[in-house]
């Protein structure tokens, strides 16, 4: 079957712009790339106050939404409750269905795939039990939701995961099905000259000597972002600046412990940035990338970093860290803060080191999100195919 215009496909998620965190940033890209090629995208998410989405080629159905305990900035619903959305959603038919959250958009979904006999796509992107043994102090509560989470997936025609290694992960959380891994793209893909990093740093203040390090993503004490404080605690008689980039529920914790540490001169958090331009400009004068957690699957961040020649920091043996070789497109250390301090102060030491394996890295992990969708929509359209001659049997 060849895709035709108005391809009828439904991406689902929680968290959309402009909420920023790896998910959004994966279904936006879904969205503006399927809508480019063969159109008739529709994304149901719930709604963020002062969103509009009104200038965008594809269309989002969004519901009625309540924020998130403990998880500012992000919001959720109950859309069988909207009645707007429901007749809105109930006045289109689809061809396929994609679900990249097991929660209320995700399970709307489901619905909609089952009462259309259409394939269901889930893909498998977090850590769920850290999420919930955050908020749960009940082990067995945390398992009984993990158990509930995992049923959703059970219900998919296909499950995805963005990364090999995360085949481990799903694996360990009880799923037993069919597992197709399907990469994550980035859309920070150019050939930047070198005037662009220049300007970066003129434009943000930083010296052309001096090292810069980076952290962007959520402000969660699940992404190890202590371990990242403790560790500039012990070079601070260096010469170097570090951008805290996003918010979370920890970001204020975290400024108090910046402070504690005598680490003022040397950190600033810029809140979070919604426009990809300013968030390009940060990759660009970065000399490191320090992603030291152990809680992601696979980080579009690091991908990201990599595009504007900057190589991460990473934890040996992660999850998120099995797309590195260390030394040759990014720097793997132990869980050790002494480890980790050592490996800074040497690699502060070499930029000219640090810039060969960003380069490396630039070439080696990264890639277009235009390539991946294509790929996407080569396996939807398999996929269909085989549900209707399911369906006519």
């Amino acid at each position: 079957m060849a895709w035709t215009k108005d391809s009828n496909i439904l991406l689902a998620s929680e968290a959309f712009p402009p909420v920023m965190d790896g998910v959004a940033v994966c279904v936006q890209n879904y969205a503006y790339w399927m809508q480019k090629k063969v159109g008739g995208v529709s994304v149901i998410t719930p709604n963020v106050y002062g969103a509009d989405y009104k200038s965008l080629d594809y269309q989002v159905l969004d519901y009625l939404s309540v924020p998130v305990p403990f998880r500012k900035p992000y919001v959720t619903g109950v859309a069988q409750i909207d009645p707007v959305f429901l007749t809105r959603l109930s006045m289109r038919k689809f061809k396929l269905v994609h679900a990249h959250s097991p929660f209320t958009s995700g399970r709307v979904a489901a619905s909609v795939a089952k009462a259309q006999g259409i394939p269901l796509v889930a893909t498998f992107h977090s850590k769920f039990r850290d999420d919930y043994a955050k908020i749960i102090p009940s082990d067995f509560v945390v398992d009984q939701m993990l158990k509930v989470t995992m049923e959703f997936f059970d219900k998919a025609d296909e499950v995805w995961v963005p990364q090999e290694s995360v085949v481990d992960v799903i694996r360990e959380y009880g799923y037993k099905g069919p597992v197709e891994v399907v990469e994550n793209g980035s859309d920070l893909v150019a050939d930047y000259p070198d005037s662009y990093f220049a300007e970066a740093r003129k434009a943000l203040g930083i010296g052309p000597d001096e090292f810069v390090f980076l952290f962007v993503g959520q402000h969660i004490w699940q992404k190890n972002v202590r371990f990242i404080i403790d560790g500039l605690e012990k070079i601070k008689d260096l010469k170097f600046r570090m951008f805290f980039v996003g918010t979370g529920y920890a970001a204020e914790e975290m400024k108090d412990l910046v402070r504690e540490k005598g680490l003022d001169g040397h950190v600033t958090f810029t809140g979070m940035l919604t426009n990809r331009d300013d968030i390009t400009r940060y990759y660009a004068v970065a000399d490191l990338f320090l992603f030291p957690s152990l809680y992601d699957n696979a980080p579009l961040v690091v991908r990201e970093a990599a595009a504007l020649h900057t190589p991460s920091v990473m934890i040996d043996e992660s999850t998120a860290a099995t797309i590195l070789k260390d030394g040759e497109n990014g720097f793997l250390v132990p869980n050790n803060l002494d480890a980790f301090v050592s490996r800074l102060r040497e690699l502060l030491a070499d930029p000219e080191r640090v810039h060969r394996v960003g380069v490396t890295a630039s070439r080696s992990i990264v890639r277009s999100w235009e390539d991946v969708v294509d790929e996407v929509l080569d396996r939807y359209n398999r996929l269909i195919a085989k549900k209707t001659q399911i369906t006519v049997k």
